[in-house]
């Protein structure tokens, strides 16, 4: 029902939502599969859209949807508390059993929420089943752990690494600085930095610059996507579709950007950053550059610290930094597209020395009435 209208990361969302029920809502009955090949036979056959036939699967997955069909407890067991509650339980946890986020708690739980309100549409269910059940999401840790954080010696050092990563005609390495630098310096998320266009730009000989980011590509898969490709074609996070946000370049970010555009050029779209058949540029293969960056740039024992991990981690940085350099609050939160209650929330603990400077400031007043 819901599959046309949502993005292609929320249908693999959603997918892996009522993957986790269904598990839930399997007893144990005699020739269980592996939950391996149970995952696998619910992702990529059952809850994805157009559904594939079922005798073209594999033989083993066939066998594993058929024991599904047996095991699933009927629809009606959910208005039983405890089976209600050991589903929601479920949903809690991670593959590996550990505490999921809060948000991941979130959407299952969502997803869960939509499931049941549909069965009762359709008259499976007489009630709702969750409204008996007092249950609250998992408390994690939001904040961003400020040992992820690169200060602006440390990032210009892994900038310059990335320039390094492999041979000289194929530059790997030399494509996704101008990509890196935009997540560090514009404090662009990677899904707005791989869609930056040429004619959204501005970009002087000298001075500030700025970027009119409207677009996303963010990697979703090839079975959520509507056209089939790797990535999804999507307007910004939390903004109506067709909205725009205008973030500033600093001068070395421009300077960066423009000579990517005079070694490269742009893409046939005229995306700044591009693969070497002139495609979107995928996770996978930024994640490989920016690890051998770090081992390149970093001391070992920093290199095997959490510090810059992952290429998110620089808009960490570049965040933080505003907020230490002294930048409204709310400036920082219109130029990172978050409210100021997400920014503050998540970044609090990266305010380094302001508890310095608060207490110079109390130790001041103090001796100011002596």
């Amino acid at each position: 029902m819901r599959w046309p209208q949502v993005a292609a990361k929320t249908r693999n969302e959603t997918n892996d939502a009522l993957c986790a029920i269904t598990k839930a809502m399997l007893r144990d009955v005699r020739g269980r599969p592996n939950d391996e090949l149970l995952r696998r036979a619910l992702r990529d056959w059952v809850f994805v859209l157009p559904r594939p036939e079922l005798h073209t699967a594999p033989s083993d997955v066939r066998l594993a949807l058929r024991w599904v069909a047996r095991a699933s407890r009927p629809l009606t067991d959910l208005l039983d508390p405890s089976v209600m509650r050991a589903v929601m339980q479920a949903l809690q946890l991670k593959q590996d059993g550990t505490i999921a986020a809060a948000e991941t708690q979130r959407h299952k739980r969502t997803t869960l929420v939509n499931a049941v309100r549909y069965a009762i549409e359709q008259g499976a269910l007489r009630s709702d089943p969750i409204a008996t059940v007092n249950w609250r999401i998992t408390k994690t840790v939001k904040q961003v752990d400020p040992r992820v954080v690169a200060n602006p010696a440390q990032a210009r050092s892994l900038l310059c690494a990335v320039s390094h990563i492999g041979g000289y005609r194929r530059a790997r390495g030399r494509r996704l600085i101008g990509l890196f630098a935009g997540i560090y310096y514009a404090g662009l998320r990677p899904a707005e930095a791989v869609a930056v266009a040429l004619p959204d730009c501005i970009l002087p000989v000298e001075g500030w610059g700025r970027v009119f980011l409207h677009l996303t590509r963010p990697q979703a898969g090839k079975k959520w996507t509507d056209t089939g490709r790797l990535h999804d074609e999507r307007g910004l996070k939390s903004r109506p579709p067709g909205d725009t946000r205008p973030v500033p370049l600093p001068p070395e970010l421009v300077t960066l950007w423009r000579e990517s555009i005079h070694v490269f050029g742009t893409a046939e779209d005229g995306r700044l950053f591009f693969n070497e058949q002139g495609g979107i540029i995928g996770s996978s293969t930024y994640y490989r550059v920016w690890r051998e960056a770090r081992e390149l740039a970093l001391p070992p024992d920093v290199a095997g610290s959490q510090l810059a991990a992952r290429p998110y981690d620089l808009r960490h940085s570049a965040l933080s930094t505003w907020l230490n350099a002294g930048v409204d609050p709310t400036e920082v939160a219109e130029r990172a597209g978050n409210s100021v209650e997400v920014l503050m929330t998540r970044y609090a603990k990266c305010l380094y020395g302001r508890q310095t400077v608060a207490n110079q400031r109390i130790e001041a007043l103090l001796n100011e009435y002596r």
